[in-house]
């Protein structure tokens, strides 16, 4: 599914026109990037949460090459399932 399918399903869902959903999920996408950038996690229960994780530097390898790469320490977003999403998935 495709964001513009998700779009077509929340509306066709809740009754309301594509234009509505359409401001709904770039307003949640919004507010969970604006929260992670600030720092915090985005926390749903049932479902999962969103967080920043710190990946340390370290030293890599160029695989065509072998030679070694130094790799900068960086944030990444990630999510964590929530364990009732993961049972409704799993049966």
């Amino acid at each position: 599914m495709n964001r513009s399918e998700l779009i077509a399903a929340i509306a066709e869902k809740t009754g309301s026109t594509k234009v509505v959903a359409k401001q709904h999920v770039d307003a949640l996408l919004d507010v969970v990037t604006e929260a992670l950038q600030g720092g915090d996690s985005v926390a749903l229960i049932g479902f999962g949460t969103f967080e920043v994780r710190e990946r340390a530097a370290r030293t890599g390898r160029n695989p065509s090459t072998g030679e070694a790469l130094n790799v900068p320490a960086s944030r990444v977003p990630a999510f964590k399932v929530g364990s009732a999403f993961k049972a409704s998935i799993a049966g």
